[in-house]
């Protein structure tokens, strides 16, 4: 390469006219530099070396190639070729120079993917005007492109903030929603379930449940062995309550204090009462030692159930009522058991 194209290379914006021109004759050299010499914004570079040509082009990155046809060493058709084969070349369109004004080598230039044909040397005006022509093609195309790409990136970090806000608010609903030490729904969250079931039900006109339940003796045992084993013993009775009530449409809550509550919509009363049962036996199975009226005890629950159809008329305070009712029955019936009011 020659000293007039060792320049360096400017931001291809839209206007950019980058040219590299391969061609081994001199007199074709200086002829296209005379021609493009008094154009202040094409900068020219050549390369005399066929077999340098796709190296040079990788290096130049031109916005358009003036390739001759008839080289030593490799052809301008293959070499077309190669720049088409090359990811870093292939867009860049390549305007043939030939001697001749031939159909036949036309068509085996455009087949070789040249984007233009030229027989050399071409009028000045019509050489300047092409080139500009299949550069701001060529930069038009690649600034779309390039913001393609950009809005592309900027949608996808879009849509990973939205994704981590998504989960921050996911997370921030669990914490709201969340009882703290026990990891189940709180009271708040239970009211809003029961509310929206008791809506639903009332409207399909089908059953809900819910169990009260009630650790025995529990102030007893924070007496006896410290408020932080008391945490502990209330969040092992929330884990065998998780273990236990596996229907996901069942809603088990931490109510307040040693008090849990369980919402089973659509759930029969002796369903529900399977379930208490399975839940008492479970809390007991865990075998956490207890030092209360019953010798060699361990912890228990009392549980209340309510099962009804609700009235439009009626508020769910009907059910959580009843509940409440069966609970107070099991504990002066002994505890650890189940109690349904009315029975």
């Amino acid at each position: 390469m020659n000293d007039f194209h060792a320049q360096e290379l400017f931001s291809n914006d839209i206007d950019t006219v980058i040219v590299l021109l391969v061609d081994d004759q001199p007199l074709i050299v200086e002829a296209v530099r005379r021609y493009l010499a008094s154009e202040s914004d094409i900068k020219l570079y050549y390369c005399d070396d066929a077999n340098q040509a796709v190296m040079e082009a990788e290096k130049i990155r031109p916005t358009v190639i003036l390739q001759d046809l008839v080289m030593p060493g490799l052809d301008g058709l293959s070499l077309i070729k190669e720049y088409r084969k090359n990811p870093r070349t292939q867009g860049i369109p390549v305007v043939a120079l030939s001697t001749k004004e031939d159909p036949d080598v036309k068509k085996r230039a455009f087949e070789a993917g040249a984007s233009d044909y030229l027989v050399k040397l071409p009028d000045p005006i019509e050489l300047i005007a092409r080139v500009r022509y299949h550069s701001r093609s060529f930069n038009t195309t690649k600034h779309l492109d390039q913001t393609y790409r950009a809005l592309r990136t900027s949608q996808q970090q879009l849509l990973d903030t939205n994704l981590v806000l998504q989960r921050m608010n996911s997370a921030l609903q669990r914490q709201a929603n969340s009882d703290g030490m026990t990891g189940l729904s709180n009271r708040r969250h239970f009211d809003e379930f029961l509310s929206r079931e008791w809506q639903r039900a009332c409207e399909a006109g089908s059953e809900i449940s819910l169990l009260m339940v009630d650790v025995d003796f529990f102030k007893l045992y924070n007496d006896k062995f410290g408020h932080s084993s008391g945490d502990d013993a209330l969040k092992n009775v929330a884990a065998a309550m998780r273990d236990t009530i596996v229907d996901e449409t069942y809603f088990p809550a931490r109510y307040g204090g040693e008090e849990f509550a369980i919402v089973l919509p659509g759930a029969s009363q002796l369903q529900t009462m399977e379930i208490a049962e399975n839940l008492r036996k479970n809390i007991e199975a865990l075998n956490i030692p207890h030092v209360s009226p019953r010798l060699d005890s361990v912890i228990t629950v009392s549980i209340g159930l309510a099962t009804l159809v609700p009235k439009v008329s009626e508020n769910s305070k009907v059910l959580i009522e009843l509940a409440d009712k069966g609970l107070y029955l099991a504990k002066n019936r002994g505890r650890n058991q189940i109690a349904i009011f009315g029975e």
